[in-house]
């Protein structure tokens, strides 16, 4: 198996070493797994579990002070499920695979997909605050009121990059985690977050959108991490996939892939890519942590 994950495009961590152990674990952990489903699956639990990162614990504040979770899977027979806006729901990637396998749909939102998570057996309910994000919420002024009201607030603190927003923002807004993996015959990507801080409530980004947040086909899969809102109009990892089914290798892929996004959209993004060959990286922030194991 090999598997390659991401801990998503930014700045430079201050400690980037028990940020580099938790994604070398975790892609090992993938690479012990018998199908590149459950590669995906284990490596981004993984990651989700480490507050260092934006998925599960210790994801972003959205505008209402809630932290909601998506995730998305698929497979490179076509085979695709994603889950959005979901509070309290620490392992987003284990209720996407449920919507792949035991529904007839690729995204569920909201109430109804924890609904789907406590049915199938993944923990809802769970706290993902830490001390740190707690904190940063709580001195950030929140507003109260409708929508509109938090609109208003919002302007000052939801930037469109990490370069442009505002001293609130910190690498956490980037840090979306990602893993691909392919047992030779097949391939599998996912990509999990807990989207963009102080973000209107109920938003959702890139991340469970097939083609933007991750894609999987039968040359290769891809997993993206960036500013989601622009990821999902340029279908940054559909891009991405499409250069290798174009003959280009995985890391030709993926520059070719984040080239044209910021010519596009002038934003910040990063993708990972597996072909049958190899891995690829690339991205056009100050950083982007990956690890590649495999066995």
């Amino acid at each position: 198996m090999r598997v390659i994950v991401h801990g998503g495009a930014g700045g430079v961590p201050e400690e980037p070493e028990p940020r580099q152990q938790t994604l070398d674990e975790a892609a090992a952990t993938g690479a012990s797994r018998e199908t590149p489903v459950d590669a995906v699956e284990a490596a981004v639990r993984a990651l989700e579990s480490d507050p260092a990162f934006n998925a599960g614990v210790g994801g972003a504040v959205q505008s209402d002070g809630r932290v909601r979770t998506d995730a998305g899977l698929m497979t490179s027979d076509f085979e695709a499920g994603a889950a959005a806006g979901m509070d309290g729901v620490e392992h987003a990637v284990s209720v996407a695979r449920a919507v792949m396998a035991e529904t007839p749909h690729v995204l569920v939102a909201g109430r109804p997909a924890v609904d789907v998570a406590e049915d199938f057996g993944i923990e809802t309910g769970v706290d993902l605050f830490t001390a740190e994000t707690r904190r940063r919420w709580e001195e950030a002024d929140p507003p109260e009121g409708s929508p509109r009201d938090h609109l208003a607030w919002l302007e000052s603190k939801f930037g469109e990059s990490s370069a442009t927003a505002s001293n609130d923002a910190d690498l956490s807004d980037h840090d979306t985690v990602g893993a691909v993996a392919s047992d030779g015959r097949e391939f599998a990507a996912a990509t999990s977050t807990g989207g963009r801080w102080f973000a209107l409530a109920g938003r959702v980004g890139d991340v469970p959108q097939i083609g933007s947040g991750f894609y999987a086909a039968p040359a290769g899969a891809a997993s993206a991490t960036g500013a989601g809102e622009d990821i999902a109009k340029a279908t940054l990892t559909r891009r991405a996939v499409r250069h290798v089914e174009s003959g280009e290798d995985a890391q030709t892929a993926a520059e070719l892939a984040v080239g044209e996004f910021e010519e596009l959209t002038g934003s910040e993004a990063g993708v990972i890519v597996l072909d049958e060959e190899g891995v690829g990286s690339a991205f056009n922030t100050e950083g982007m942590q990956t690890a590649v194991v495999e066995q």
